[in-house]
């Protein structure tokens, strides 16, 4: 059973998108004076006085041709409706209401799902004459707040309650329960869904491959580049092929990323950063080239900046049918990354196309196994038979004639793996030594193609302070 999900419409410049972060208690969306900053819908987890439910940040309605940007930006906000258990119709209650407002309510009147009219910005006199304007369009009472200040969020919990109680009721007993079972055998808790990111420049094809994934359009796309500007996470159900098994999957499509010199605009520097946070609460990254344009020096900055926060990265190369001369650009590929990512050996390069679907099967059978690299624990006693017979095959070096001794090796954490090696005079030790040992425990102990720390710690000196 899923949430409640509560859908946000209304036109451009309302304040959807600051109540949309006010219910969700963090500044998720991209919030900005200039109207349309919100392309794709966005989905959060909600909470009001102990009610949740699933909140849906949508593009601002607009009066435009289906085919302009607006417009598909329009039937995105329309799509969301479909399965929503209540929707927020919102407006400016400074502004009064407008003939697009209109427009707005005589559609929502015949979707059949329960609408809380929301006259926002009725903070002191100059909204409520917008409030009590907001009466005509048909909806009963309206709540009258500010999602800016927090004022009125109490009301609007009175209002939403009544619709959505029993089924957030229900799923609350039912989470219980399965808390329940799970706590009485652990071993048995299944893995988290995995956190799929997908990055690259502008109009390599990330929404439009997540389409694909999805089977439906999902996500806004078009010849524009930069249409994307959130980050937007969808939950998927992944089917393998091979066995059958259905795995969970959360999508993240980002905002393309340019150098940062062409990057001039306040909007799209918001759009870039939020990109890079999602590359931090990722698991898998995923690099989305594409074949038309091959590598580039950003390309490799992007990978270099998720591997640095410690992500698995997946290089795939899109548009794969209209590549040309594939063999010699996928080798091409292979041996620049080779040379430019250096500081990880192993990184998978794949092929897919967004548009026909090609590859995409493997492109997450591949993101799956490469979590379980980069979250796999290596018990110590292996560790350190793996690290004696590192030490005799290559002992370390004596600078200065006097010897470095590395004594045992531990793995701290996963996700990334990280090792501490303790022994004497590490401040001496040659980094080609580091790099053996950060080779060895990639080759020996199938750590290839995921990021590892490698930490040197001397044993503490009981006699350095008397």
């Amino acid at each position: 059973m899923q949430q409640p999900q509560v859908i946000i419409i209304g036109r451009p410049n309302v304040g959807k998108s600051t109540l949309f972060n006010r219910l969700v208690g963090k500044k998720l969306a991209l919030v900005d004076d200039q109207p349309g900053v919100t392309r794709d819908r966005r989905v959060g987890a909600a909470e009001l006085a102990g009610l949740k439910f699933d909140i849906v940040d949508t593009a601002g309605w607009e009066d435009d041709d289906p085919d302009t940007l607006p417009g598909r930006m329009r039937q995105q906000t329309e799509i969301s409706l479909e399965g929503a258990d209540a929707a927020l119709f919102v407006i400016d209650a400074r502004a009064g209401i407008t003939p697009l407002d209109e427009e707005i309510a005589r559609w929502l009147r015949g979707q059949g799902v329960p609408v809380v009219m929301v006259a926002n910005k009725a903070e002191g006199r100059a909204g409520e004459a917008g409030v009590f304007e907001a009466y005509g369009l048909g909806f009963g009472e309206p709540v009258a707040l500010s999602a800016e200040h927090g004022e009125g969020v109490a009301d609007l919990f009175g209002a939403l309650w009544p619709i959505i109680r029993d089924k957030a009721e229900a799923l609350e007993a039912a989470e219980a329960a399965r808390a329940e079972a799970v706590a009485e055998g652990e071993e048995d808790a299944p893995l988290g869904p995995l956190q799929l990111a997908i990055v690259g420049r502008p109009n390599a094809g990330k929404s439009t491959l997540i389409n694909r994934m999805l089977g439906e359009n999902r996500l806004l796309t078009g010849p524009e580049a930069g249409i994307t500007r959130d980050s937007i996470a969808v939950d998927w159900t992944w089917t393998d092929p091979a066995t059958g098994e259905t795995r969970a999957v959360k999508l993240i499509d980002t905002a393309g990323m340019r150098k940062r010199a062409q990057v001039t605009d306040k909007l799209e520097k918001m759009s870039v950063a939020d990109a890079q946070r999602a590359v931090d609460f990722a698991e898998v990254v995923v690099l989305l080239l594409d074949a038309t344009r091959g590598l580039e020096h950003q390309d490799l900055k992007i990978a270099a900046h998720a591997l640095e926060e410690g992500r698995a990265l997946i290089i795939a190369i899109n548009k794969w049918d209209i590549a040309e001369e594939p063999s010699a650009l996928f080798n091409g590929i292979k041996r620049a990354l080779e040379d430019g990512l250096s500081q990880v050996r192993g990184v998978p390069v794949l092929s897919v196309s967004a548009r026909t679907g090609r590859g995409i099967d493997q492109l997450v059978g591949a993101a799956f196994a490469l979590r379980e690299v980069w979250s796999k624990r290596v018990p110590t006693a292996a560790l350190n038979r793996w690290f004696d017979d590192a030490l005799a095959a290559n002992p370390p070096p004596a600078p200065g004639g006097r010897r470095i001794k590395l004594r045992y090796i531990t793995q701290s954490s996963v996700r990334p793996p990280r090792f501490v090696v303790f022994g004497t005079r590490l401040d001496a030790l040659p980094a080609s030594y580091e790099r053996y040992l950060v080779n060895g425990i990639r080759r020996e102990l199938g750590f290839d193609g995921v990021p590892i720390r490698v930490v040197m710690k001397s044993a503490k000196n009981p006699y350095a302070s008397q």
